[in-house]
């Protein structure tokens, strides 16, 4: 029987797997502990881009500028809490309408998944009738769909479709054991919905170190890789669009089984130490100052320092997650593999950002732009030319959605800020010599008197970092100090180059402005 499907060329499928909060240097091809052989070897297969920085260190920031192509002060996410609006586009849209099945299986985090009401910013009692600049387009209010109440009963939840452009959607909320969502509502099918809260004793002295009873074939990673076999078995001839997002590696620190115990404390270094700094900038002081006094985290999710002992013990657990993580990646390329279709498939790997780790004796992430925050792993495998390579090129997250709607044969948007990645497949830009980060905060944290605004430059030399309201300001030499110990913003001999990075700053903040929607008339 003639098959169309067979006869004719096809759009290409694409896998874009997504990791929550993994720095770049944790992949096994680049860790001398950490063993990722799955995601390795899409690596050997693709090109791992070296300088592939977050348009903002922050999850929900950053997972709206992945899938829009814009920046968080463009689509409005500008810090956790605020929900994309259903009025952005997104690249899964582009290709949906495009002709393609599209997917997404895990961590998706457009909406709130915390039922926690969040720090007012300002006084309710200020506002009149109209309290927002913008008016509300969606009547709905359907902004809650990844909450816990959603997924309370056992009757499956169904998402509103299409969801930021993805037809089918098998969420999971939240992080670790507790992770909520389909996932949740599926493990109660099991009987297993008290595993979720069980915990195993044990004497590691990190925070948020968390031994979960869950067996590892219950474990939400594992969850998600069979959601995504399941979908690629089930594909029909159209081209297909899956992201398959996990949340781990993502705080608290709770591998699963064998997972827990795979990689030893005592085998991990501590190249950064708070005493490392020779001037370190307010914000790094006031944390030290906290654990000095022992003050708990403003929140669980704010970052924090610890001794060696427990940071070493975060790095261990941390490998980990990675390693289950990897382990379904495997098991996800098997599947794509005995399916045939990996032979017209472009396999894509990211973060949504990263975690100090460590450096300087601080976990989690926050305000300060190191780029252990900012730079995360961005592969990307192409089946035209299954071949290693390495890309210098300093590229971004916004640069992900243009480039998959580029290599699929379709157009963006009018407004995407993205520009396709330096690829022989694409029609790319010139390379940028520098590059803009953005970061909002939503609390008061860190030593800062309000909650953080920061703008950050970065060259293939240099970072530049701004604070909003601060007489002060933070300037690194990668080449003469990678590990920014040494904050040159007030010493003479850099004046230069600090105003020289401040007018590119201003430059790209300009470039960044919002341009949707254009002009249809004359006025």
């Amino acid at each position: 029987m003639f098959s169309v499907f067979a006869a004719m060329p096809r759009s290409p499928d694409f896998i874009l797997f997504i990791t929550d909060q993994q720095r770049a240097d944790y992949l096994g091809c680049l860790h001398p502990l950490l063993q990722t052989p799955h995601i390795d070897a899409i690596a050997a297969t693709g090109t791992m881009f070296e300088n592939c920085h977050v348009a903002s260190p922050a999850c929900m920031p950053n997972r709206a500028a992945l899938f829009t192509g814009r920046y968080p002060s463009v689509n409005g996410v500008r810090y956790n809490g605020i929900p994309l609006s259903y009025r952005a586009a997104t690249f899964a849209d582009v290709l949906r309408r495009g002709g393609y099945r599209t997917a997404l299986i895990g961590k998706c985090h457009l909406q709130p998944m915390l039922d926690r009401d969040a720090d007012e910013r300002v006084d309710a009692a200020s506002l009149g009738a109209v309290d927002e600049a913008w008016h509300a387009a969606d009547a709905s209010g359907a902004y809650d769909q990844e909450l816990p109440a959603r997924y309370a009963s056992d009757a499956r939840f169904a998402v509103r479709a299409p969801y930021y452009g993805f037809e089918h959607t098998d969420l999971v909320t939240g992080h670790g054991a507790r992770c909520g969502g389909h996932y949740a509502q599926w493990l109660r099918a099991q009987g297993a919905e008290d595993l979720r809260a069980r915990r195993i004793a044990h004497d590691y002295a990190c925070p948020q170190a968390e031994r979960t009873a869950l067996p590892e074939e219950l474990h939400p990673s594992c969850y998600i890789r069979d959601r995504a076999i399941e979908f690629i078995a089930g594909a029909d001839e159209r081209p297909f669009l899956l992201v398959v997002s996990f949340p781990d590696p993502h705080h608290p620190f709770a591998p699963p089984g064998r997972y827990w115990s795979m990689y030893s404390p005592g085998d991990f270094t501590m190249p950064l130490p708070f005493t490392a700094h020779r001037n370190p900038p307010p914000p790094l002081r006031a944390l030290r100052e906290d654990f000095l006094a022992g003050a708990p985290p403003v929140t669980p999710e704010s970052a924090f320092m610890v001794d060696e002992r427990p940071a070493r013990e975060a790095m261990a657990l941390t490998c980990g997650m990675l390693s289950l993580v990897d382990d379904a990646i495997g098991g996800i390329v098997g599947a794509l593999r005995d399916s045939g279709r990996d032979a017209n498939s472009v396999l894509l790997y990211t973060s949504d950002h990263g975690d100090y780790l460590g450096d300087f004796n601080m976990l989690m992430k926050g305000a300060l732009q190191l780029r252990s925050i900012t730079r995360v792993p961005l592969i990307w495998s192409e089946p035209r030319r299954r071949e290693a390579g390495r890309s210098r090129a300093l590229v971004s997250t916004i640069d992900i959605a243009p480039s998959i709607i580029a290599r699929a044969g379709l157009k963006p948007y009018w407004g995407i800020q993205g520009r396709s990645l330096p690829l022989p497949e694409l029609d790319a830009a010139p390379p940028r010599p520098a590059l803009l980060v953005e970061f909002e905060d939503a609390v008061k944290r860190m030593g800062f008197a309000r909650a953080a605004v920061v703008r950050s430059v970065l060259t293939e030399r240099h970072r530049l970092s701004v604070y909003l309201g601060e007489d002060w300001g933070e300037l690194y030499d990668h080449a003469e100090d990678p590990g920014e110990t040494r904050n040159l913003w007030d010493e003479s001999s850099q004046q230069r180059r600090r105003f020289a990075l401040t007018e590119t700053l201003a430059q790209l903040m300009l470039d960044a402005r919002e341009r949707s929607p254009r002009a249809r008339r004359l006025a």
